[in-house]
């Protein structure tokens, strides 16, 4: 069977975006071009890729594994002939991110803001997510999460300091409760927790003493998949919430709430910008990590010269 690299292309366009209108919207061409497209790559493979619905579109058992075999082979062939079409024409086209909802100075904006400034023809596509997602198979070029969760056989690339997972509380709820000194001690406060999705069971609440890391049994009065909300419910005094330092800092910052339990909050790797390791990497995404690499060296340098004492 002769290879139709277009019509494989155009099938992994359709398993990613689970939609035969968007996958020709990314394309340009018409709904009925796509389907025609994947109807004759079934024809030539003589077996049925994807399930058609008047409301959803999926994967066939065939069509899975053959979008598992091919994505990552697709992807090298697009980053290589981007890469020979933009020699000497600088970076340009969609940079496409999937970026944890909690990497907040990441999503703060002037690192993406002076990247567009300085790259005006690569448009940034970013998709906030905190689903453990496949970006070579969903077509990404790049991905932003935690260094802890990240595959061994990915490049990581630095984009924060380090972090730290911190309980917290208003000063209104801690005078009315008290403080706690260690965390058993919460199951006898009200606790805000983070639930990532309805089925999923609240996040643990994991602290560390004498280097040797524990959970502990917290049952949330309130949970939910938005941190914003439980800042909000945190600062109103509702109970004592858990996340990344950073998160809070502003309202640490506004004295709207207290850190406890610090001596049991150690600092881990934060941040990093993760993707393939490929031979042939997207000029888009080369000027993004040298981008990063600058904005991180000019941070660390601006740090320390604020910390050289000044000659009298």
């Amino acid at each position: 069977m002769a290879t139709d690299l277009n019509a494989l292309a155009t099938f992994v366009l359709v398993a990613e975006e689970r939609s035969f209108r968007a996958a020709a919207d990314r394309l340009g061409v018409t709904r009925s071009a796509v389907s025609q497209t994947i109807r004759r790559l079934e024809d030539a493979m003589g077996i049925a890729l994807v399930h058609r619905t008047t409301r959803s579109v999926g994967l066939t058992e065939a069509g899975e594994r053959l979008h598992a075999d091919i994505a990552p082979s697709l992807a090298d062939i697009r980053a290589a002939t981007e890469a020979a079409h933009q020699l000497g024409s600088g970076p340009r086209g969609q940079l496409r991110l999937a970026v944890s909802s909690i990497a907040e100075s990441f999503l703060s904006g002037p690192l993406l803001t002076s990247f567009g400034e300085a790259c005006p023809d690569v448009q940034l596509d970013v998709l906030v997510t905190d689903d453990e997602i496949d970006i070579i198979a969903c077509g990404y070029d790049a991905g932003v999460r935690l260094g802890e969760v990240i595959e061994q056989d990915m490049i990581a690339v630095p984009v924060s300091d380090q972090q730290r997972q911190l309980a917290v509380g208003a000063p209104s709820y801690l005078t009315r409760r008290g403080t706690p000194l260690h965390p058993r001690e919460l199951a006898a406060h009200r606790c805000i927790g983070w639930r990532p999705a309805p089925l999923t069971a609240p996040y643990r609440w994991e602290f560390t003493e004498a280097g040797r890391d524990f959970a502990v049994d917290v049952k949330p009065e309130a949970t939910t998949n938005d941190m914003a909300l439980m800042i909000r419910m945190a600062v109103a005094g509702g109970g004592i919430t858990i996340g990344l330092e950073e998160t809070f800092r502003p309202s640490i910052q506004r004295g709207e709430l207290v850190p406890v339990l610090e001596e049991f909050c150690p600092f881990f790797p934060g941040f990093f910008l993760y993707y393939p390791s490929r031979q042939n990497m997207a000029p888009k995404l080369r000027a993004f990590v040298d981008h990063i690499r600058r904005s991180r060296n000019r941070e660390a340098g601006s740090a320390n010269a604020s910390r050289m004492p000044r000659s009298a």
